[in-house]
């Protein structure tokens, strides 16, 4: 053992002296000197041996024994990252292009529970002090092809990582994905990440995550900055299909977290105060621009999972919600939706409609759920004339086009008042109290066909034959002379 000690020892001075002699001769050479020291027999040898020293010295971690190795290394990783790794395969050594060992069928172990299955690990050492097991230093490590399971109880382990000392060391995962699940083992969705990486940001003086992901076929990415002195995390998620970016802080000191966000949508800002613990998310969002006439609350609950939002607006603009660039329209090409695990609803009431002053008090009412998504009961009165109620509704995505597909329910209130808008002959004013019609509509370029009109429970041929020459597209469904003429030719052929 003496004699190993010593051999240890004398390579680490040789090492040392080698190592000193080149910092303080290489900036000295210059290329003109090259073919001196190329038939200089001694340098060359010299250079040699250094080589084959360097090389021997590389190679030493292949004469330790696998369960040293294993066991040194498991212990660093908990130590650096607070994660309990199990190695069911053979720790391989390669000092090509640095120091590495690689594994593969790897475990991620808490609470005596397999949280990762790792297709392969890559364990990166520093170049310093490869002589002793003891001294190894662990400065990167890469996770490929893994798959985290998570659900409410842990939900928070890749942020909890943060709380680790990055100084020194990196933690890489790549083309790897997360399994969410709910209590009774489904699951709710699935997280691609395609990069992530946990580094000390220098510039902040702070432990970063930064990950570039996908979800529901959704692409976005996220940077974390842990703040532990104050127990806050600030975050910043970009989904750039949606132009949307949100800068959050989230402050989680206790069992009920609370935070707040600032959104950037389309150039334009808007705020979100919530709070959340194991059971539930809670929030309210505040359009800032609109000066407060716009807001929204919601709430998710994680047992079982389910969520709904309600909004009250003054005054709103439909094509935020649904037009062609609209976030829900993008949303909904994406097949987020399509989840038979979504339980969702959102309900909006609005006083007027932006650019149709003729509209009042909308009443949106909407549902996803087993991937279904309709807009059944959902409501709108035409000022003192009717009230439009939608039913048997359908918004889908066809050849990657929004449409939406269903029947309207039209109570008329005052039929003299709608006789008197359309200036319509006498001759055709005829009593109507109830209209119900079929309609499809496509979002993208914005046009509205009709069908399957039945008035006070009849059906006439004549009046669907009209139906048939009738086509609204962009700005004629604004058209109040085509609105006329079109009215008044489907009541000429209903009396006659």
């Amino acid at each position: 053992m003496a004699k190993q000690n010593s051999f240890v020892k004398n390579l680490k001075n040789i090492s040392k002296l080698i190592n000193s002699l080149l910092e303080q001769n290489l900036n000295k050479l210059k290329f003109n000197n090259l073919k001196i020291l190329a038939g200089n027999n001694k340098i060359i040898l010299t250079v040699v041996a250094v080589f084959i020293f360097f090389i021997s010295y590389l190679l030493v971690p292949t004469f330790y024994k696998q369960d040293d190795i294993s066991k040194k290394l498991k212990n660093e990783l908990l130590s650096k990252f607070n994660l309990d790794f199990t190695f069911n395969q053979k720790l391989n050594y390669n000092f090509f292009p640095r120091p590495h060992f690689t594994s593969e069928d790897s475990l991620i172990v808490k609470n005596q529970k397999n949280i990762a299955e790792i297709n392969q690990i890559t364990i990166y050492v520093s170049l310093d002090n490869l002589f002793t097991i003891k001294n190894f230093n662990i400065n990167e490590v890469i996770l490929e092809k893994a798959n985290f399971e998570l659900n409410n109880k842990n939900s928070n382990f890749f942020f909890k990582i943060l709380n680790n000392n990055f100084l020194d060391a990196n933690l890489k995962i790549k083309n790897s994905n997360f399994f969410f699940r709910n209590s009774d083992k489904e699951v709710l969705f699935i997280n691609k990440i395609k990069n992530m990486n946990y580094y000390y940001d220098q510039s902040e003086l702070k432990n970063t995550l930064y990950s570039e992901n996908e979800i529901f076929n959704t692409p976005f990415s996220l940077e974390v900055i842990d703040h532990e002195d104050e127990k806050k995390l600030y975050s910043k998620l970009n989904l750039d299909f949606a132009k949307l970016q949100i800068e959050n802080i989230f402050n989680y000191d206790g069992d009920n977290k609370s935070g707040l966000a600032n959104l950037f949508f389309n150039k334009k800002k808007s705020l979100v105060n919530y709070k959340t613990n194991k059971n539930f998310f809670e929030f309210n969002y505040y359009n800032e621009l609109e000066k407060k006439n716009f807001l929204y609350n919601g709430k998710f609950n994680f047992k079982p999972f389910y969520s709904t939002l309600k909004g009250d607006a003054e005054e709103i603009n439909i094509s935020y919600l649904f037009g062609k660039n609209a976030i829900i329209s993008e949303l909904l090409r994406t097949g987020i939706f399509n989840s038979k695990n979504i339980d969702f609803k959102l309900n909006i009431n609005a006083n007027k409609i932006q650019n149709n002053q003729n509209f009042v008090n909308f009443d949106l009412k909407s549902k996803i759920q087993e991937g279904l998504i309709d807009i059944d009961n959902t409501k709108i009165e035409w000022k003192d004339r009717s009230i439009i109620k939608l039913t048997d509704t359908l918004i889908f995505v066809k050849d990657g086009k929004l449409f939406l597909d269903g029947k309207s329910k039209i109570n008329i209130t005052n039929i003299k008042n709608i006789y008197k808008f359309f200036l319509t002959p006498k001759n055709f004013r005829k009593k109507i109290k109830i209209i119900d019609l079929g309609f499809s509509y496509s979002f993208d370029e914005k046009a509205l066909m009709i069908n399957d009109i039945i008035i006070d429970g009849k059906y006439k041929k004549k009046v669907n034959n009209e139906l048939n020459n009738i086509y609204f597209r962009g700005s004629s469904m604004q058209n109040k002379i085509y609105l006329k003429n079109m009215i008044n030719n489907l009541l000429k052929a209903y009396v006659g």
